[in-house]
């Protein structure tokens, strides 16, 4: 498979705290990668650091091209989007206009309209006009996934995008990734939720301490109980 993303020998640091140590990963085009492991372990800190927004030392190769040393701004322009944990929306302007601003600037038409976004998630069609702060949080994670995908990107990397949703709006988001592999957009998913991770990835990798402690299929992190044990159960 031709691999989209490269990650190897990644250290990352916060001021003097080493948190990264020499992580190894790969996404292939449209593919869903799931990265599991408990609160603390680094996960969060991979994905900002991948998106150049921690000092990092080692190698990123992202569609064939080095990403570490460019901003964040440079990296998106690339083709590689972040969705982070808290939701980033802009809460005084209206879904649509949250929506609009997340379009590629270029004047070339991206795979993604705002029709195709109304398709997915009716409910956001419903409350185009609303003010974006006044969204419940499930509709807040909609318009985040969707902002994201009207910049056309590549490779989406989605945090925690399930937390605090309940069942019904999760059932959405796993609905979403798929719609985006479908489309052939890879997708690296930071999750806990065990069964959506299970569910529609092609394949997982476990952090434990800054660095990967397993990498397989989901049916191998199944049968492996040593590993889930150890690294994700609480």
């Amino acid at each position: 498979m031709n691999n989209i993303l490269e990650v190897r020998d990644l250290h990352a640091y916060y001021g003097k705290g080493h948190i990264l140590h020499g992580v190894d990963l790969n996404i292939g085009k449209g593919e869903i990668v799931s990265l599991l492991g408990r609160n603390g372990v680094g996960r969060s800190t991979l994905v900002k650091a991948v998106m150049g927004q921690v000092s990092a030392t080692g190698s990123v190769s992202f569609k064939g091209e080095q990403m570490l040393g460019l901003k964040a701004f440079q990296i998106a322009h690339k083709g590689l989007a972040y969705v982070p944990e808290n939701r980033d929306i802009f809460p005084t302007l209206t879904v649509e206009q949250n929506l609009v601003l997340g379009q590629k600037k270029s004047g070339v038409a991206g795979r993604w309209s705002l029709a195709d976004m109304f398709r997915m998630f009716p409910r956001l069609e419903e409350r185009r006009a609303v003010a974006a702060g006044f969204l419940s949080g499930g509709e807040q994670q909609m318009l985040t996934l969707c902002r994201s995908l009207m910049g056309d990107p590549d490779l989406i990397m989605i945090d925690e995008p399930t937390e605090g949703l309940a069942p019904k709006i999760v059932a959405l988001v796993a609905e979403y990734l798929l719609a985006l592999k479908e489309k052939g957009i890879s997708v690296l998913l930071v999750e806990q939720k065990l069964a959506i991770a299970l569910e529609i990835s092609q394949r997982v990798y476990v952090m434990g301490h800054g660095a990967i402690v397993f990498e397989g299929t989901p049916a191998e992190l199944r049968a492996n109980a040593m590993v889930r044990k150890e690294w994700l159960e609480v």
